[in-house]
Parts: C-alpha cells; sequence; structure tokens
C-alpha cells in the first residue's frame, strides 16, 4: 500500500468513476491507474469498486468503509507537511482563500491588505469560486479559508464561524421615481422589473422567500452571480437591482441610489469556514482574526480540534 494508490482511490471517487479524468488529475496513464487499484484490491483481499465489465459504476461496501480511512490519512499527511513548515518557515508559505465575488470584491479587501502587509513573505492566493465550489476546494485541500453565505453551514466536513451579518437592498437610476419615497416596501418594488442574484449565490433564496412571504411574485428579468454586473444594467435601465447592501459604496455610485428598504428582507450572515481537523498554520489564524476579532486563534483552534487542548 501507498500514498499513490491512496490518492487514486480519492480522485476515483471523486470524479465519478471516470478513469481516464482519474489519470489526467493525477498526470498518470489510464492504464497505470487501473492497475494500481487492482494491485490495492489484491492485497487488501476485497473488492473496492462495483464493475460493469472494465467499466467502474460505485463502492463497493469495504471501498465505502476504505475511502473515509483514506480521506483522513491523506488529510494527515497534508497536516504533517503544514507542521513542519509552521516550524521551520513560521512566517512563510502559502495561504489559499476560497470566496464569493462579493466577499472579494466588498468584504474582505482591508483585510487582505493588512494581512499582505503584515506576512510579506506569505504567498496569498484568492480563489473566487461559488458556495458549492468553496465546498468542494476546501473538502479536497485545494483551500484554508473558505468565505461565503451560502453551502457552508450545511457541510458536515466543515467548521463555521460568523464573519458579519448583512441584508439586501435595492437599487436604481438617479432620478427613479422610488427615490422619492421615504420607505420602499417590498410591494413598491414588485411594480418594475428585476435584477437580481442567480439561486445559488449571496442570499438570493432568502430574497425568494421575502417576496413569497408576503404572496408577491417579483418579475425577474434577469440574474447575475455578481452585484457589479446587476449595477451595470440596472444603470441601462433594465430593471431594479436587488444586491448585497454591502456592494453600495456611497460616493462612488454616481449613477445609482440605494433604496431605504429597512427590514424588508431578512438578515443573512456570512461564514467563515475551515475543514474539521486541518492544520492551520499560525498566519491561517491571523488571517481569521484580523476578518473578525471575536475570532482569536483559541476559539478557532479548539472549534478545529475540540478533542485537543485549545492552548
Amino acid at each position: 500500500m501507498n500514498f499513490q494508490q491512496l490518492r487514486i482511490i480519492r480522485e476515483t471517487a471523486r470524479r465519478n468513476f471516470n478513469l481516464t479524468e482519474v489519470a489526467n488529475a493525477l498526470y498518470l496513464a489510464q492504464s497505470g491507474v487501473s492497475k494500481h487499484i487492482k494491485d490495492l484490491e489484491d492485497e487488501l483481499g476485497v473488492e473496492l469498486f462495483v464493475r460493469r465489465g472494465k467499466r467502474l459504476l460505485g463502492m463497493t461496501e469495504p471501498g465505502k468503509e476504505l475511502l473515509g480511512i483514506v480521506e483522513r490519512m491523506l488529510l494527515d499527511a497534508q497536516n504533517i507537511r503544514q507542521l513542519a513548515d509552521q516550524f521551520s518557515r513560521r512566517d512563510e508559505g502559502r495561504l489559499v482563500i476560497a470566496t464569493t465575488h462579493t466577499q472579494a470584491r466588498y468584504a474582505i479587501p482591508d483585510t487582505v491588505r493588512a494581512f499582505t502587509e503584515a506576512f510579506p513573505k506569505v504567498h496569498l492566493a484568492l480563489h473566487q469560486a461559488s458556495p458549492k465550489e468553496i465546498v468542494t476546494m476546501l473538502n479536497s485541500g485545494e483551500a484554508d479559508i473558505g468565505i461565503a453565505t451560502e453551502a457552508l453551514a450545511s457541510e458536515p466536513t466543515l467548521v463555521t464561524f460568523p464573519f458579519y451579518d448583512w441584508r439586501h437592498s435595492a437599487v436604481v437610476p438617479v432620478g427613479h421615481p422610488l427615490t422619492q419615497r421615504e420607505t420602499v416596501t417590498l410591494a413598491d418594488l414588485v411594480e418594475y422589473p428585476i435584477i437580481t442574484y442567480h439561486q445559488e449565490y449571496t442570499g438570493r433564496a432568502k430574497i425568494d422567500a421575502a417576496f413569497a412571504a408576503q404572496g408577491l411574485v417579483p418579475d425577474i428579468v434577469m440574474s447575475a452571480i455578481d452585484a457589479d454586473v446587476i449595477k451595470t444594467y440596472v444603470e441601462l435601465g433594465l430593471g431594479i437591482g436587488i444586491i448585497a447592501a454591502i456592494a453600495y459604496t456611497p460616493g462612488r455610485e454616481d449613477n445609482l441610489v440605494l433604496l431605504p428598504t429597512g427590514d424588508a428582507f431578512p438578515t443573512n450572515t456570512t461564514l467563515i469556514a475551515v475543514r474539521k481537523g486541518h492544520y492551520l498554520r499560525g498566519f491561517g489564524y491571523r488571517f481569521i482574526e484580523q476578518c473578525s476579532p471575536d475570532l482569536p486563534e483559541a476559539i478557532v483552534r479548539q472549534a478545529l480540534n475540540p478533542d485537543r487542548d485549545a492552548t
């Protein structure tokens, strides 16, 4: 048994049992992948995959049991490397943050700037992705920290921490009739075409729920994955935009007005997530604490490793 075989088992499950994709992902020949699997099965004396001819259709019960062990072993192997780097190169290394456009564009720029000033020898990689993609990156070890509103809390492999609360609001072009209202209700908004987020992004489910709770059906004529696109088409007069209020910057949105919608939309909470058991370098804890002073290293470390002493 060797780590290459373990990586092949894990990748085969992740790639939906497509050995061509597994071979490409691991830079191996497909015949080599098949041989590694067969050698491991012969060594263990059990079949790990359900087969139809040469095709793999799924995992056997022993295979499913083994996969969980493999995931833990590979995570610990990565943690060993991280541990060594922590003590040999304390303030050097790489930190990968996976986050959505809204967070990258509006929520964390100040944190990123402060972090890079404090840790100039750390390469900070910022990956923009959908919430589901962020979960995948955290679980695969491609990312150290994830920041998003959706998907993270429901993933049992992740530990999540509250970052900040926010609401949606509406934006319209300068001179729009609704700018004359002291308070704008959801009933006012449904009188106009609406441009807002795609269903999987930035609290869209809560937007839909808010209208549905009042028996209102908004005319959503366009959806996008980020606020900048929404605002562009609002400026063109194609509809009212519903965006995260944080995505409106006073003094920099000369052609748009943020409407006073009050508590028409419910509160959302953006979360910071780390995979359970992941060895986070010291500067990773610093990044989280710079995001939120309420999340010092001791609290985060204890949540990630509840069976260990937080000190």
